[in-house]
């Protein structure tokens, strides 16, 4: 009888410590495969005359300018069916987008499931600067990094934000 009881015991202990160790994996495997930065959205900067910069860059380096900068297409590497964008964009010397940051640059970087991130990177003690925005594009919110780079998140809809490039006419840089 004894030999029984010590024998479901230890099966009953090492179904316990399996199940929590089945548990500590599964959260910290959910943890350490959600995706985070997925690529370089966009790259913006400060400059004293955006226009003569959008030209100096097109006819130097052969980007294809429009009034906010240059688009840069390519094919994501997950699916390369697909495409990708990267907005490069001037920025006249006053703007305020940039803040709080005082630094002459910001860069976007961009994700999946933003919502997701947010909230981690709140527990995690992040500086979130405003609220998640939605647009047909995409969605965009902004945080600080430890230096005060405002750093731009954007959870890209590629196909809308194509769709708005042909609208305006633009091409991209390929």
């Amino acid at each position: 009888m004894k030999k029984a009881s010590l024998l479901t015991l230890v099966i009953a202990i090492s179904f316990s410590f399996g199940f929590a160790f089945h548990s500590i994996i599964s959260k910290q495997s959910k943890h350490s495969t959600m995706k985070k930065v997925t690529g370089v959205g966009g790259i913006f900067f400060k400059c004293k005359e955006p226009g003569k910069m959008r030209e100096w860059y097109k006819a130097n380096l052969g980007l294809k300018t429009n009034q906010y900068g240059a688009v840069f297409e390519w094919h994501q590497g997950a699916d390369s069916t697909k495409k990708g964008f990267t907005q490069w964009s001037p920025f006249n010397e006053t703007t305020k987008y940039f803040e709080p940051s005082t630094k002459d640059f910001m860069i976007n970087y961009r994700v999946e499931n933003i919502e997701a991130l947010v909230e981690e990177l709140k527990k995690n003690g992040v500086t979130i600067v405003d609220s998640i925005q939605s647009f047909d594009y995409g969605k965009f919110v902004h945080i600080l990094d430890p230096e005060g780079n405002n750093i731009e998140l954007w959870e890209p809809n590629d196909i809308e934000y194509e769709k708005l490039g042909k609208e305006m006419g633009s091409e991209t840089t390929k």
